[in-house]
């Protein structure tokens, strides 16, 4: 599959790439792609949810009433479930949501998430991108130039670019990631997905190391 490639302008530089069909263009498994979504958003919990149960509750257990003859229901510490303040019946405990999740089936997810945007025409290549300076204001007109302000929008590059990472970081609905730390939630999260030249080339050679 061959994509344009344009500049940071938004402008078409003439060239194409055609993009790996190890990766872009596999059947997407739908299911791993539900697998490694779920983890990553498993792990997103910080899971420290707690409430105090009977024999937490700081109350008395002193009996609230004689037994028989009050012409109500028998009662008898008022850490029951039953009273206001009382203790919870099977309240949440703190616990540990993260599962394992092999890796070629993440793998498998990660290729399968990029064949999904590119089956869908979600892909725009860019040659490169260099911002001078920290500048949000440049950051939006990069946006606009490709004509994706207003989408959610992932930025792929090779490698961490400081001043780019400082200038989106205020935009809405834009994330910029690396080849290497791009993950599934953030692929299918995306409604375009910008890969610069330099990271096409290293997401392929990722996925050969995965594989060999």
């Amino acid at each position: 599959m061959e994509v344009i490639v344009y500049n940071s302008k938004g402008e078409d530089t003439g060239k194409k790439v055609t993009l790996p069909e190890e990766v872009f263009g596999i059947q997407p498994n739908q299911h791993a792609i539900y697998l490694d979504v779920k983890q990553y958003l498993a792990n997103q919990r910080q899971g420290t949810h707690k409430a105090k149960e009977r024999a937490e509750n700081a109350h008395s257990t002193r009996k609230l009433k004689k037994q028989k003859g009050t012409g109500g229901a028998r009662a008898g510490s008022a850490k029951s479930p039953v009273f206001v303040g009382g203790g919870t019946i099977f309240g949440p405990r703190p616990r540990d949501y993260s599962f394992k999740l092999n890796k070629k089936v993440k793998s498998l997810a990660r290729k399968s998430a990029f064949a999904v945007k590119a089956q869908a025409d979600k892909i725009s290549v860019i040659d490169s991108l260099t911002l001078e300076a920290p500048r949000t204001k440049d950051y939006i007109q990069f946006l606009n130039d490709l004509k994706v302000t207003g989408r959610k929008t992932l930025l792929i590059l090779p490698d961490v670019n400081q001043n780019v990472v400082l200038s989106s970081r205020n935009v809405q609905k834009t994330k910029v990631t690396t080849a290497s730390q791009v993950n599934t939630y953030d692929l299918m999260n995306a409604d375009q997905l910008l890969i610069s030249e330099e990271a096409l080339t290293s997401i392929q050679t990722l996925f050969d190391n995965a594989n060999s």
